[in-house]
């Protein structure tokens, strides 16, 4: 018992000294951003308009060091870094100007920062700016991005004909690592009742000023680095809130069809209010002869390629009769009808696909590179819009594909991961090149962003499965006719 204890003794106090050494290094490696600029003006606008937040801080910032300075940073809540996407920053006075390179902090080279990120429950994007910009310089900054799962419904579970609320915490105050001389604060609802919201008192003002759906606070004074001051605004939003939180977008490119194909696959959720009481369809028919505004989601409609041929609609029964799809040399729309009307809190994973002349999408370079350009998105078009937790794009190139290159345009800090590899489909003997793009955090403002890549094939490579499929069935005709030369039988003596 006694070297046992001696044991134990030894190991608490191991255990002790590691605690006080992890302690004592999580707290060195919370990150604090050096106090190198300050900003002069600062407009804040909060869009509370769709069934996601958009978020935009327009800001002159001003290096207040002796030193140039490239890199400044924008806080955020741990719970918010989760939740945020398509983050991007633009030069305001050079609208030519492409987006300034940002990526998320991380605080731990080694990764170990679970510690330091719930200490200090701030994390950080950082922001590159183009040009370091040197001492008393300025530059004004256009900082946009998203939030997803912003809402919440309150009353939580409502009548199926009554009216849906949400509710929207935020800060008066803009998010900012550093000091702010002038600011002020708006906020755009999607209507106009607003029964509730947060007032406050500064100086002899009581604000916001409120007109209409708009809601504005301030202008404010010098505020310190990190400001806050909770909020909450309460607003009815008589539409669905359509979250989707897988998409598997699949993209086939045939250079011997000439076709291009796609499939998408989705995991849609309404993130609304609940029903209070069981679903009436009865009255639900009768109510929408006077198309009341109601937060169910009864269509879809998605705005494909012009061009577009031969589309399906299918969710997990089976094909779905009701739809409809209109083409021209226009436009072409495809709109959709679930088998039910969604509400909230209901979900309805669903499967459409349709086909594209190669022409309209597929080009050969004089260097004799294939380039091909499409939608990073394409799916639904809501008014209310449509936010999507995580997408996965995955584009089958001819086999024999090399040399393969790609872009997109969707914001850096949206895409967690990229790769080229092999795919095997019929009558495939290397396997299709794949590329394969993996994106988080976007809504359907992103519509409009490309994917764009070249890859270079040869003649052999396009000959190669024909050449297979020849060879086997002359294989298979050789083998019949030598089958058909055996003599099978008993001779005669």
């Amino acid at each position: 018992m006694k070297p046992l204890s001696l044991a134990s003794a030894l190991l608490a106090v191991i255990s002790g000294a590691a605690a006080a050494a992890t302690s004592k290094d999580s707290q060195s490696t919370v990150f604090k951003p050096p106090q190198v600029f300050k900003n002069t003006n600062l407009v804040h606008i909060v869009s509370l308009e769709k069934n996601y937040v958009k978020e935009q801080i327009n800001v002159l910032v001003e290096n207040v060091s002796k030193e140039p300075q490239s890199d400044y940073y924008l806080p955020f809540s741990s719970d918010q870094i989760a939740r945020v996407g398509g983050f991007e920053v633009k030069d305001r006075k050079d609208t030519n100007a492409g987006p300034f390179f940002s990526a998320p902090t991380e605080y731990d080279p080694n990764r170990l920062t679970t510690l330091a990120q719930f200490r200090s429950d701030i994390q950080y994007f950082r922001i590159t700016l183009p040009a370091p910009l040197k001492a008393s310089g300025q530059q004004t900054l256009g900082i946009s991005f998203y939030y997803l799962k912003a809402y919440r419904p309150l009353p939580a579970a409502i009548k199926q004909d009554e009216k849906q609320f949400l509710v929207y915490d935020f800060s008066i105050y803009a998010p900012s690592a550093y000091p702010t001389l002038k600011q002020k604060t708006e906020i755009k609802a999607a209507s106009s009742s607003i029964p509730d919201y947060t007032k406050i008192t500064e100086g002899k003002d009581e604000m916001p000023q409120k007109q209409g759906a708009k809601l504005t606070y301030g202008p404010f004074g010098e505020k310190p680095a990190g400001a806050v001051s909770p909020a909450q605004i309460r607003f009815e939003f008589t539409k669905p809130v359509t979250h989707i939180s897988t998409l598997e977008r699949d993209i086939e490119v045939s250079h011997w069809g000439g076709n291009i194909a796609f499939e998408e696959r989705y995991a849609l959720h309404h993130l609304g209010a609940n029903l209070s009481a069981p679903f009436n369809r009865v009255k639900f028919a009768q109510s929408a002869f006077f198309s009341p505004a109601t937060m169910a989601l009864k269509e879809i409609r998605v705005p494909l390629q012009v061009g577009s041929v031969d589309p399906y609609f299918t969710d997990v029964i089976g094909n779905v009769s009701t739809s409809k799809f209109r083409s021209n040399k226009r436009e072409a729309l495809l709109e959709l009808k679930p088998r039910y009307p969604i509400f909230g809190g209901w979900n309805y994973p669903f499967t459409i696909g349709w086909n594209s002349d190669a022409a309209n999408l597929l080009r050969k370079t004089t260097a004799g590179r294939y380039v091909l350009k499409v939608p990073f998105l394409e799916g639904p078009k809501q008014a209310e819009g449509v936010e999507y937790g995580q997408v996965k794009i995955r584009v089958l190139l001819p086999e024999g594909a090399r040399n393969v290159r790609y872009y997109t345009g969707v914001p850096d800090s949206s895409v967690i991961d990229t790769s080229v590899g092999l795919h095997k489909t019929y009558l495939d003997t290397l396997g299709r090149t794949s590329v394969t793009i993996k994106a988080q955090n976007l809504v359907d403002e992103f519509r409009d962003r490309d994917v764009i890549i070249s890859y270079e094939t040869s003649l052999f490579d396009t000959l190669r499965k024909p050449f297979i499929v020849f060879g086997s069935m002359m294989t298979v005709y050789a083998a019949a006719w030598a089958v058909g030369k055996v003599e099978v039988g008993f001779a005669r003596k």
